[in-house]
């Protein structure tokens, strides 16, 4: 049976997970969410999310391997090395989290730049798509992008929260655009919920971004607050909800989206 959703940003390895890490993948299943893409965020936690992958059964579990731009400030000599072994582990299926925050400059402007650029190129080097972060940096970020457009296969950017103009620009750069509970949110989501009527079909991606970003309308809420891959279709169907279309359709779409985009099986 064709699984209905793919959950392609969990932030698996992250302490809130620890004690019941299987559990939370088991309840995702169970609500037809599988695989999940486990997202990298720096080295350590690339190879641990691609270690865990890895121990599971085939095609279960996949992994990416970056840096976000808040840790960019601790990259040096061997990173990009590092990362590229990483990448030629069946289980990693992308490069990142990697790009520009300047919301939170929690690397300096110029060290985030640097090293954004480094993975982008190990991407073209090694023909894998990006798993992108952009917070605040429109013009930068899309400027690096550019630089290397043609050559590396394809990129989402992750958690989509910004203007109608820069969600034009990223359509018409190729990018897929990455949805999380951030839509469902009736005060901070406001905007994302018309801006999603304008996300070609076959460019929509799906997320939680967990254990961050639990839906705000969810019910009934966790007790801990934490967000998983189960609540996933949830977000499906306020996505369905504020674009008229029907949620057979959108779970349909993202799943076949997501397969193309990170090569695994059944993507056309």
């Amino acid at each position: 049976m064709k699984n209905l959703f793919i959950d392609i940003g969990v932030n698996l390895m992250h302490r809130s997970f620890h004690a019941d890490r299987e559990e939370v993948v088991r309840r995702a299943a169970e609500t037809g969410v599988a695989p999940l893409i486990v997202t990298g965020t720096s080295l350590r936690s690339s190879e641990e999310a691609a270690a865990y992958v890895g121990r599971q059964a085939a095609g279960a579990l996949y992994s990416t391997a970056g840096v976000h731009p808040h840790d960019a400030k601790q990259c040096g000599r061997e990173t990009i090395d590092r990362l590229r072994r990483l990448a030629s582990s069946p289980q990693v299926v992308a490069i990142g989290e990697c790009g520009l925050d300047y919301n939170r400059d929690f690397s300096p402007r110029d060290v985030q730049r640097l090293w954004f650029e480094a993975q982008v190129e190990l991407a073209c080097e090694l023909g894998m798509p990006l798993f992108l972060h952009e917070r605040e940096a429109h013009d930068d970020f899309a400027r690096i992008l550019t630089r290397y457009a043609g050559r590396y296969p394809a990129a989402v950017v992750h958690c989509f929260t910004g203007t109608g103009t820069e969600l034009d620009a990223y359509v018409s750069m190729g990018l897929y655009i990455g949805i999380t509970g951030w839509i469902c949110d009736e005060r901070r989501g406001v905007l994302l919920r018309e801006l999603v009527k304008r996300i070609p079909s076959d460019r929509l991606l799906v997320e939680t971004d967990a254990p961050f970003l639990t839906p705000r309308d969810l019910r009934p809420k966790p007790a801990d607050s934490r967000n998983e891959p189960a609540f996933l279709p949830h977000i499906v169907r306020t996505i369905a909800s504020c674009a008229g279309r029907p949620f057979e359709d959108v779970a349909a779409e993202t799943t076949r989206n997501a397969e193309r985009l990170f090569g695994l099986a059944g993507g056309a």
